[in-house]
Parts: C-alpha cells; sequence; structure tokens
C-alpha cells in the first residue's frame, strides 16, 4: 500500500474542476481505495473487496444513466477527474506490483547443493557442545547430505557425538561458497556451509 500510495502521491495528477482550480491529491484518495478494492489480486484471483466484504463494490459507472439525465458540468467534471484518478491509482498499483515481485525474485534462488554434496553446519544454536560459547568453532563439519527436505531443508548424515541431534536443518539463505583458488594438496575444499537457525 505505501508503494502504491507514494506513486499517486507524487505521479503529478493533475485535478482541475470547470474553473480551473487546482485540487489537492488527498480529495482523490478515496478514488485509490476504491480502485484498491476493485483490482484483481494476482495471489487469490478475486478482489479485495470480494475477499474481504464477500461482495464486489459499485463504482461511480455503474449509477450512471447517460441516456435519461444531464448532469450539471462540475458533476461532469469530478467525474473526469475522479476517473483519471481511478486510472492513474490503478496505474501505480500495477507499478507497485511488479516493483514487489522484482524486489521478492530478486532475493530468492534456488539451493545449489545437492545429495551427496559436503557442508559445513553453523553450532550457533548447538547447545551441547562443552567449550564455551566464544571459544567454540563457528561450524563443524562435513557432514554428507543425504536427502533434500523441500527447498530450504537438508538431512545431513551426523556422527556419533551428534547422534541425538536432529539430521534435518534449515538453509536460512546464508549459504557461503568457500572460495579456495589453489587448496592444499591434503585439504578436501568443501563447497557449501549452511546457516541453521533452529
Amino acid at each position: 500500500m505505501e508503494d502504491i500510495l507514494r506513486r499517486f502521491c507524487t505521479y503529478g495528477i493533475e485535478c482541475k474542476d470547470h474553473e480551473g482550480y487546482i485540487h489537492d491529491w488527498v480529495i482523490l484518495l478515496p478514488a485509490v481505495k476504491l480502485a484498491y478494492n476493485a483490482s484483481q489480486n494476482s495471489a487469490t484471483g478475486k478482489t479485495s473487496a470480494l475477499v474481504e466484504k464477500g461482495w464486489n463494490p459499485l463504482l461511480p459507472v455503474d449509477h450512471l444513466k447517460k441516456y435519461s439525465m444531464t448532469s450539471h458540468p462540475t458533476a461532469n467534471d469530478f467525474h473526469e477527474m475522479w476517473k483519471r484518478a481511478c486510472e492513474t491509482a490503478a496505474k501505480c498499483i500495477a507499478e507497485a506490483k511488479e516493483y514487489n515481485k522484482k524486489r521478492w525474485d530478486k532475493s530468492q534462488r534456488e539451493p545449489d547443493f545437492r545429495e551427496g554434496d559436503q557442508v559445513l553446519v553453523s553450532t550457533l544454536n548447538f547447545n551441547n557442545i562443552k567449550r564455551h560459547k566464544k571459544m567454540r568453532d563457528s561450524f563443524l563439519g562435513p557432514f554428507t547430505i543425504i536427502k533434500l527436505i523441500g527447498k530450504n531443508s537438508v538431512e545431513v548424515k551426523l556422527t556419533e557425538e551428534f547422534s541425538r541431534k536432529h539430521p534435518v536443518f534449515p538453509d536460512r539463505g546464508g549459504q557461503i561458497p568457500l572460495q579456495e583458488e589453489e587448496p592444499h594438496p591434503t585439504k578436501k575444499k568443501w563447497m557449501w556451509r549452511i546457516s541453521l537457525d533452529l
């Protein structure tokens, strides 16, 4: 909603009546609310008003009978101004949805690890390690991934020392690829660390 209002208020919509007076955009905020409630949500496929209240709001167009009456010029000007405000609000809503989708998609990614990969596990929430919290290692392992569980969790084969710990760990987006240009011949190159938040 914040993105929609920001776009609507800074869009530069000019609201003039038949006498040439410029109206403030605050007057047209109900048009934004109406356009938002009457617009179809991509997640539900229904309008916000239908989901929340069970019915769609009537638009000003639904009440007009163009063939049966003549209206005052001020009413016509207000109708045109309202119509432009609704169109602008609908455009701002679409832009805000697209912006939010791009921002969300940028932060989401598929995990790069597979079964059989070696991973290091964060000790952030391990309480059964004997050493003082400041003195213990940040990561334990390496452990072999036995199975991928969903998109964000893996099951690892733990050593006997940690056999009482649950072997399924979530990945909280804390994958840190280890960059070793020339590893020592006796060292293995571990590809991923999984940051845990238990």
